[in-house]
C-alpha cells in the first residue's frame, strides 16, 4: 500500500533535517580542535589516529554500508580480483595467445575500454534507484565484458563516495584514503597468492576464479543504505536523463572544471605505460632476470606494500597540501623513481653489488608509492568538481576522462614498443622505451597552471553551483516537491 503524500513528505523531511543536523555536526568539530582527536577539522592528528578510531568514525558518519562497500568493491573486487586478474592476464597474453609484448599492451588497453564509458552506468545511478584456448577475438570480449561488471559496481560506489564528499567537505579526503586503503590490501592479499595459482591451475583457471568476488559485490548491493523514494516516476525517466546531460555539460563549460580535467588527461596520456614489455623481460630466460610466476606474484604483492604505504602517509601527512604542489612533487618524483627501471635493464644494479630479485622488489615498491602520491589528490580533486545531484555521473565522466588517459597511455606505450622493435625475445632497445617514458612523466608540469592553488579541504565549484540543489534550499522553498527528495544523501546516518 503506497503511504499518503503528507505521510511520505513527513518521513523525507526529517531525513533531510537529519542531514542537515549532520552537515551542522561536522562543522562544529571543524570549529573545535579540542573535541575528540580532531584538529581543526582537518582529520584525525597523526600522534591520535588509529585505523580502528578512522573506521568507526567513518562508519559513523556515513554508515557502516558504505565503508563495506567500498571495502568490498575496492579491497576485494578491485584490489584482490584486479591484482589476481593483471598477473594471470600477462600470462595468458603471453604463454597462451603468444602474442607480442606490443600487442599485449593494446589488448590490456581494449580491456579497460569499459571504464571509459562508465558515465553511462552513472547515469543509471543518478537517475534510477538502484575451457579450451578461446579464439584472441573472442578471449578480448570475454575479458571486457568481465571488467565491465567491476566497472558498474565501481560507478556506483564512486557515487555514493563523490555525493558523501559533497555532504562531509572535510571528510573527502579521509574516504579517498579509505578507498586507497581498501585497494592496496587487496591487491597485496591478491598479488601474494596469483602467482602461485598460476603456477598451480594456469592462467586460464585463474581467470576461471575471478568470478567469486562478484558474489561479495551482488551482497553490497543489497545491504547499502540507500534512502528509499516512494512513488518513482519511471515515466519521467527521460526527461531527467536530458536533465542530468545538460547539467553535466554546464558543469563542464565552467573554467575550474575542465581546466583540472586537461591536467588530469594530459598528465596520464604523457606517463606512457610499457608494463607489458617489462613484464616479458622479467620472465625472459636469456636477456632478462628470468623471474618465476612465484616470484613475479610476490614482487608485485611487496609492491602493494609500498602502495599502502603511500595511502598511510597520504592520509597522515600529505592531504592538507595544496593540490598543485603535492602534483608538482608526485610527477617529479615519478619521473625520477622511473629510472630504476633504467638501472635494472642496464644490469647497473649487478655492478653494485644488487641481485635481481631485490632491485626488482624496491624498484616496485617506489613506483607504487609514488604513484598514489599522485593519484589520491587526483581522486579529491575530481570528488570536488561534482555538482549535486548527478554526483554519479559527473564522478564517472571524470573518471572516465581519467581512463582515456590511461588508455591512451597504454597504446602510446604499446605503439613505442613496436617501434623500437621490442619484441617476446628482443630487448635491445627497451632501455630507451624507458627514457622516453621517463623523459614524458615530467612533461605535464608545464601544464600545472590548470590546476587549483586551493588545499585539498577547501570548495571548488562556484557557489551557485552548488547552491542551486542544496539540501537545506530544498527544505526551505520546496519541500512540496517530492521528486527533489532523491537530492538527498545516498548514505544517510541511521
Amino acid at each position: 500500500m503506497v503511504a499518503p503524500l503528507s505521510s511520505r513528505v513527513s518521513e523525507d523531511t526529517e531525513v533531510m533535517e537529519e542531514n542537515i543536523e549532520l552537515a551542522g555536526a561536522q562543522m562544529k568539530r571543524k570549529e573545535s580542535p579540542e573535541e575528540g582527536s580532531r584538529d581543526s577539522g582537518e582529520g584525525y592528528r597523526f600522534s591520535d589516529w588509529s585505523p580502528l578510531r578512522w573506521f568507526r568514525m567513518l562508519s559513523e558518519e556515513m554508515h557502516w554500508s558504505f565503508v563495506f562497500g567500498v571495502i568490498a568493491v575496492y579491497g576485494i573486487s578491485q584490489g584482490m580480483g584486479g591484482s589476481i586478474s593483471r598477473v594471470a592476464t600477462d600470462y595468458y597474453w603471453k604463454d597462451v595467445q603468444m602474442v607480442q609484448p606490443s600487442a599485449a599492451q593494446v589488448y590490456q588497453g581494449i580491456t579497460s575500454i569499459p571504464w571509459i564509458v562508465k558515465p553511462l552506468w552513472g547515469l543509471l545511478t543518478d537517475v534510477l534507484p538502484m575451457a579450451g584456448k578461446l579464439h584472441v577475438i573472442f578471449a578480448l570480449l570475454a575479458m571486457t565484458t568481465g571488467s565491465a561488471g567491476v566497472a558498474i559496481a565501481d560507478v556506483t560506489v564512486d557515487a555514493c563516495v563523490a555525493q558523501n564528499s559533497i555532504n562531509h567537505p572535510s571528510l573527502a579526503s579521509d574516504m579517498q584514503s579509505l578507498c586507497g586503503l581498501s585497494s592496496s590490501i587487496g591487491r597485496l592479499l591478491g598479488f601474494s597468492i596469483s602467482g602461485l595459482l598460476v603456477h598451480a591451475i594456469g592462467s586460464q583457471g585463474v581467470l576461471g576464479l575471478l568470478s567469486i568476488p562478484s558474489v561479495l559485490v551482488l551482497s553490497v548491493g543489497i545491504m547499502l543504505k540507500e534512502m528509499h523514494i516512494p512513488n518513482f516516476a519511471y515515466g519521467e525517466v527521460f526527461q531527467k536523463l536530458q536533465q542530468a546531460i545538460r547539467t553535466t555539460r554546464t558543469t563542464l563549460q565552467c573554467p575550474s572544471v575542465w581546466r583540472p580535467c586537461v591536467y588530469m588527461y594530459m598528465s596520464l596520456a604523457l606517463s606512457l605505460n610499457i608494463e607489458e614489455g617489462m613484464f616479458y623481460w622479467y620472465t625472459d630466460k636469456k636477456s632478462g632476470p628470468s623471474f618465476s610466476q612465484e616470484t613475479i606474484g610476490f614482487i608485485f604483492s611487496i609492491g602493494s606494500v609500498g602502495s599502502l604505504l603511500g595511502v598511510l602517509l597520504y592520509q597522515n601527512i600529505l592531504k592538507d597540501y595544496p593540490f598543485r604542489g603535492l602534483l608538482f612533487w608526485s610527477q617529479l618524483i615519478s619521473g625520477i623513481a622511473g629510472m630504476l627501471d633504467l638501472v635494472m635493464v642496464l644490469r647497473l644494479n649487478l655492478k653494485f653489488g644488487l641481485p635481481d630479485y631485490f632491485f626488482a622488489v624496491i624498484d616496485e615498491s617506489v613506483s607504487r608509492m609514488v604513484g598514489q602520491f599522485k593519484w589520491m589528490p587526483l581522486l579529491v580533486l575530481s570528488s570536488k568538481l561534482c555538482p549535486p545531484g548527478i554526483e554519479g555521473t559527473f564522478f564517472a565522466l571524470l573518471m572516465s576522462i581519467d581512463n582515456v588517459g590511461l588508455l591512451t597511455s597504454s597504446w602510446a606505450g604499446g605503439l613505442l614498443l613496436h617501434l623500437l622493435k621490442v619484441t617476446r625475445t628482443e630487448f635491445s632497445n627497451l632501455w630507451a622505451a624507458i627514457l622516453i617514458r621517463n623523459i614524458m612523466r615530467i612533461v605535464p608540469l608545464v601544464l600545472l597552471f590548470l590546476v587549483p592553488k586551493s588545499d585539498q579541504n577547501s570548495t571548488l565549484l562556484p557557489a551557485d553551483m552548488l547552491d542551486a540543489d542544496d539540501n537545506t534550499q530544498v527544505l526551505e522553498e520546496d519541500i512540496d516537491d517530492i521528486e527533489d527528495v532523491e537530492l538527498v544523501s545516498l548514505v544517510s546516518k541511521t
